[in-house]
């Protein structure tokens, strides 16, 4: 069930072999598609993050005939536009997508920390140290306003993408949109997070 005050955690992830999702060609077709169909008035993608082979939104859909419709539209924008910069032909999904409705503000929290901050999750896997501070290109942190402490938002490339707009749309429900901070108040930028919540 996906009622309409429940925001989704929504994995869709690549088949084997494919290119990172964490280039800045990818990136850009990605923005693309999310700017062109995640902001439906019964669909709208509020938060993404790009990592190798999948990809992690967090989204408000109307009900699970809204989520499935919208799904359907952004995933099939998104192979048509990433099969041509890949220079292919075929499935780019491995599955058809997996979704988790998020129904307190703790569960919300912990989605907003694991999507946002999956790169930290996944560069201490590697045995990776991130500088603090650090805000990851490849994902909607920039425009998230419950971030304890200050960004190190002032690369090049960050104040680029800041100036180019937000690409994903704002949140509606009360849980993404201010709910969340009942879970446990605001998030840092310099915490990792664990398994998936």
């Amino acid at each position: 069930r996906f009622p309409a005050s429940a925001p989704v955690h929504v994995t869709v992830r690549l088949v084997a072999g494919l290119p990172s999702l964490r280039r800045t060609a990818v990136q850009r077709v990605v923005l693309a598609a999310l700017v062109a169909g995640g902001h439906r008035g019964d669909f709208r993608v509020v938060h993404y993050s790009l990592q190798g082979n999948h990809l992690h939104l967090l989204v408000e859909a109307a009900g699970a005939t809204a989520l499935s419709r919208g799904m359907q539209g952004l995933t099939i924008r998104l192979a048509r536009s990433l099969n041509k910069l890949f220079e292919r032909r075929g499935r780019l999904f491995a599955e058809r997508f997996h979704a988790r409705a998020l129904r307190t503000p703790r569960e919300v929290r912990n989605a907003l920390r694991y999507v946002l901050l999956n790169a930290r999750h996944h560069a201490l896997a590697r045995g990776a140290v991130l500088n603090p501070g650090w805000v990851d290109p490849y994902s909607s942190a920039l425009w998230f306003d419950g971030w304890k402490g200050a960004l190190g938002a002032d690369a090049p490339w960050l104040r680029a993408l800041a100036r180019a707009g937000r690409p994903t749309a704002a949140p509606r429900t009360w849980l993404l949109g201010h709910g969340w901070r009942r879970g446990g108040g605001p998030i840092a930028i310099d915490d990792v997070p664990g398994p998936a919540p």
